[in-house]
């Protein structure tokens, strides 16, 4: 069977209760850490949901040796989480004071293979290019962004939400092969 059906979700639990998600929140919000909602983290950018996290690492299907590319660093919690289940993140987020402040909870937090970089993140990271696996964790409006799919490796996964407003989005996962790119 294909590896999306052998994904261990032992292994993503695990990955889950290690990451302390009241570290990626500002203090006010510490009390609301576990409820399923999301939640603010300035900027005008919010912490996904824990669901959507699960939802959107397990589509991903994540291995050990892989790289993975985030696009949208946020409070750094969906990094943190991928970097226990792969071998290397890179995270692009546009804001710098949220990227400087995830920075700081992956050195507290004893996170040596996540790198990061300010920036557009719809461009993506070609010179460290391809990945793996591609997770964008805010909506891409209404079409997958081209230089994303030019960086996703022969094999890979891309796994976006997409829509217009919050109430129309869905998750999409794109997968590369020889032939192309395939989406569900």
């Amino acid at each position: 069977p294909p590896r999306s059906t052998l994904f261990p979700y032992t292994t993503l639990f695990r990955s889950l209760e290690k990451v302390p998600r009241e570290a990626f929140l500002p203090e006010m919000f510490h009390d609301r850490a576990y409820e399923d909602t999301a939640l603010p983290i300035g900027h005008g950018q919010t912490i996904s949901q824990p669901l959507i996290v699960g939802l959107m690492t397990q589509a991903l299907d994540v291995g050990p040796k892989m790289r993975v590319l985030e696009v949208g660093t946020g409070s750094g919690y969906q990094a943190a989480i991928l970097s226990h289940l792969c071998r290397r993140v890179y995270s692009i987020e546009r804001h710098r004071p949220l990227l400087d402040m995830a920075r700081e909870r992956f050195t507290a937090l004893g996170l040596r293979n996540v790198s990061t970089r300010a920036g557009d993140g719809m461009l993506g990271w070609p010179e460290v290019a391809p990945f793996e696996r591609i997770i964008v964790t805010a909506a891409a409006a209404t079409t997958v962004p081209s230089r994303l799919l030019e960086q996703l490796d022969i094999g890979g996964v891309l796994v976006l939400p997409m829509g217009t407003d919050k109430s129309s989005q869905h998750l999409y996962r794109i997968t590369r092969d020889e032939t192309g790119y395939h989406q569900e």
